[in-house]
């Protein structure tokens, strides 16, 4: 099974954004953007206007992750900036998950949800069929930097199996600590995106290319340890 890779945008180097976009534009499977408002997490990060300043640079799928608390006042803006996926939270779309899917649909983007690390996938079970992406949060959503929450890998296989058994069409992503340390766990549980962000890759090598080639060795160990462990 091919593994997506999703390099987190809030963790390169705002400096070099352009050489940087440059590497991951031949790369990347998608560019992750995290956009918060302050208030469902305690920090702010990029915004609509930064997609609209690197759509141009780059053909690579954007993907935003909305940590909002009112998805609905990002969704229309962020899809005339260029946004390939609109993912907002679970938790703050149940009271009108139907309607908030059919606008994306109707704004001709795919539709995905994240599912912190509390909030079980029972939670999405009434639209989980309509979903093409569903973001694992294997940390609490955030802050860059913090250690993996292991339960998640019961979550991650629920999603797999759930996919199989159904048919789904979901994209089963993880965001939070994807790093050599945990690449065999995550892809063993059935992760197929791994959105990758500081010790996954940007802080492998000062040079973006030597990271990646650094990242994919690791990530091309950890698949093959599972194969001789099968």
């Amino acid at each position: 099974m091919r593994t997506h890779i999703s390099p987190s945008l809030m963790c390169m180097n705002l400096m070099e954004i352009k050489q940087q976009l440059a590497v991951l534009d031949s790369r990347a499977d998608f560019l992750h953007i995290d956009i918060m408002d302050g208030h469902y997490v305690k920090n702010i990060t990029l915004s609509p206007f930064f997609i609209e300043q690197i759509r141009p640079h780059t053909q690579v799928a954007i993907d935003v992750h909305l940590m909002v608390e009112k998805p609905t006042d990002f969704i229309e803006v962020i899809a005339k900036a260029g946004a390939d996926y609109i993912c907002p939270h679970a938790e703050t779309i149940n009271r009108d998950a139907f309607r908030v899917i059919n606008q994306v649909r109707a704004l001709g983007k795919k539709v995905g949800v994240v599912l912190n690390p509390a909030t079980p996938v029972s939670f999405i079970h009434h639209y989980i069929h309509l979903l093409d992406k569903i973001t694992v949060m294997t940390v609490d959503p955030g802050y860059a930097g913090q250690p993996f929450i292991s339960e998640m890998t019961g979550k991650i296989a629920e999603l797999r199996d759930l996919k199989a058994r159904q048919n789904y069409r979901y994209l089963i992503e993880i965001d939070g600590s994807c790093n050599q340390r945990t690449y065999g766990t995550l892809l063993a549980a059935g992760a197929e995106v791994l959105i990758v962000g500081t010790s996954g890759l940007f802080n492998l090598h000062n040079n973006l290319e030597t990271a990646w080639d650094l990242m994919m060795d690791d990530i091309g160990g950890a698949k093959s340890a599972l194969r001789e462990s099968a």
